[in-house]
């Protein structure tokens, strides 16, 4: 029997922070979890999902992305009167929604509670809109002239669901799409993203604050204001694999599909969430980027971290020895070959930790380097997965 034929790119990270509410839970203080015996500090996958669709949504064209909204009726409203003034004609706002609704009913998207929404976020492509637009854009005034029965009637197997079934957006095809009563709609992720997780033991703090009132008399003594924050600090282990092969699928073709993992390998390391950002100043740098490409599955590296590391000086260098050594025993003890490796690190030369990394990963790079090297090994091997 023939072995299905895929690839895997795994991202390991380690990442300190300072003084921090990276992703707050329901009592507004920083997650946590409980990991080895120990609480640690925690950031959902959640989070750092969207903090890396935003870094790479304010680096490529708006039109080329996707966007998650419950407003795809009004989105569709938009461009159906755009398009028909590009054309020399002019459309109310009332007859477009009608055409739009009508495309839409079909494929059963249920309706939300506000007038115009979902019940539900939606996640298309921009273009994907373009499209169901120019299955009515030749004859939009006649439609719009059509009772609402005519117009569902013209409508009707025009193809709107086809549409939002193909040519997505690198953002759809990386983080998929579910629509749980509409399994037509649905787009298998391409991306798994795991909590990130402290790397030892932390605490939870807080920080009381008090805010004075600048139109104070001079002899008004006391706050205008109190409260607290909860905050924590720590160095995160970071952990996220794309299966090129179902990257593939979603996207159809070879060079879309490498530049979509180098476009998330990029965006996963260098984005942030933005948590009470203007109260902690918290964006850092990671210490540690690494990638290893697997033909058999993905594997996160976070047992390396299942003793919390001591709280001591450099948790960081700990942790990067830690790393090096738990995949060195998993590749040796499971008889592993990756198809491709590399690490870009801020350790310095000589050290046992850049010596550690060395021998597990490969010699230093910069992380530009890191991404040249990773898309020619992709561009490569991508042709054997079609």
């Amino acid at each position: 029997m023939s072995m299905p034929r895929r690839l895997y790119i795994d991202v390991h990270v380690l990442q300190t922070v300072p003084p921090a509410n990276l992703n707050r839970d329901d009592n507004g203080n920083p997650k946590e979890a409980d990991f080895g015996g120990s609480r640690r500090s925690r950031v959902s996958s959640q989070a750092w999902k969207r903090a890396t669709r935003m870094h790479f949504a304010e680096r490529q064209d708006k039109e080329d992305l996707g966007t998650r909204t419950k407003r795809i009726a009004g989105e569709l409203t938009k461009k159906l009167i755009s398009r028909a003034k590009a054309d020399g004609n002019a459309m109310e706002v009332e007859a477009a929604q009608r055409i739009a609704g009508a495309l839409l009913e079909p494929m059963g998207i249920a309706a939300g509670r506000k007038a115009g929404d979902t019940a539900y976020l939606l996640f298309f492509g921009r273009r994907q809109l373009d499209t169901i637009v120019d299955l009515v854009a030749a004859d939009i005034l006649e439609l719009a002239a059509l009772d609402d029965d005519g117009l569902k009637k013209a409508v009707e197997g025009r193809g709107a669901q086809d549409k939002l079934r193909q040519g997505h957006p690198a953002d759809v095809a990386l983080f998929g799409r579910m629509v749980a009563d509409i399994p037509a709609l649905n787009v298998d992720a391409a991306t798994q993203v795991a909590h990130a997780i402290s790397t030892h033991a932390a605490e939870l703090e807080f920080d009381y604050y008090t805010a004075v009132d600048d139109e104070n008399a001079a002899d008004e003594t006391g706050a205008g204001m109190i409260g607290t924050i909860g905050f924590n600090s720590a160095t995160l282990y970071r952990y996220a694999t794309v299966g090129l092969h179902q990257l593939l699928e979603n996207l159809t073709t070879h060079d879309k599909a490498v530049d979509a993992v180098n476009l998330f390998v990029d965006s996963f390391a260098r984005s942030m969430p933005t948590g009470y950002g203007n109260s902690f100043a918290h964006r850092t740098r990671p210490s540690l980027v690494a990638v290893v490409v697997r033909a058999d599955q993905p594997v996160n590296l976070v047992s390396a971290f299942e003793k919390p590391v001591p709280v001591t000086d450099g948790i960081v260098a700990e942790s990067a020895r830690r790393l090096a050594g738990e995949y060195t025993t998993a590749t040796r003890q499971w008889g592993d070959t990756p198809v491709h490796v590399a690490v870009s690190h801020a350790f310095a030369d000589g050290t046992d930790e850049a010596r550690d990394l060395a021998a597990a990963f490969g010699p230093n790079i910069s992380f530009p380097d890191l991404l040249t090297g990773l898309k020619s090994s992709l561009a490569d091997r991508v042709g054997d997965l079609s």
